[in-house]
């Protein structure tokens, strides 16, 4: 058995000498290396946006495609679904409680980035903010819901507007990663 154990450690030693790289340099590492290649593979600014208004035939695509360049591509895709989807746009006109009809409400949903306000309110929805970020405790689903089905004063479509998820299951903690304890 002990012959084992020397001829186990004796591998181990050399394979951490094998893998140690001494070029000279000693540089300790002051971020991440972006030299390679990289592709995107997955976007999601904001949730169950792609999930719905992409046709699956097309979701590589959106996934692929930088935010600059999704309005162009996929706005009339999102408002054709949009339309399809929802009877809250069933007629030409018909608005959202933003005041936006399906044209542009798809052109703000089809650019798949998560707003920021860098000097106001940060949260997804509010009352009276809207888009200018997203907190923990935001209700994100719902409100993406009211927006495609409740019409101009969120009374259209009540059983369609609310997922009936009105927190999360476990408290968020208050000091970063701020995120709950996953369940185990």
């Amino acid at each position: 058995m002990k012959n084992i154990n020397i001829v186990a450690l004796a591998i181990a030693v050399s394979l951490m000498a094998f893998n140690c790289n001494n070029d000279g340099d000693n540089k300790i590492p002051t971020g991440p290396d972006f030299s390679g290649t990289y592709t995107q593979a997955d976007q999601m600014g904001r949730p169950a946006v792609n999930t719905v208004f992409v046709s699956s035939g097309s979701k590589d695509m959106f996934n692929t495609t930088i935010p600059s360049a999704q309005n162009a591509a996929f706005q009339s895709m999102f408002e054709t679904n949009l339309t399809a989807l929802s009877p809250a746009y069933a007629n030409p006109g018909d608005q959202n409680a933003l005041g936006l009809d399906a044209a542009a409400f798809t052109g703000v949903l089809a650019t798949d980035v998560l707003n920021v306000s860098l000097d106001g309110t940060t949260t997804f929805f509010d009352g009276t903010n809207v888009l200018t970020g997203r907190n923990l405790s935001d209700d994100v689903i719902t409100v993406e819901l009211l927006l495609i089905f409740g019409g101009e004063d969120f009374t259209e479509n009540p059983t369609l507007s609310d997922d009936h998820v009105d927190a999360n299951d476990k408290p968020f903690l208050t000091s970063f990663p701020y995120l709950a304890s996953p369940w185990m």
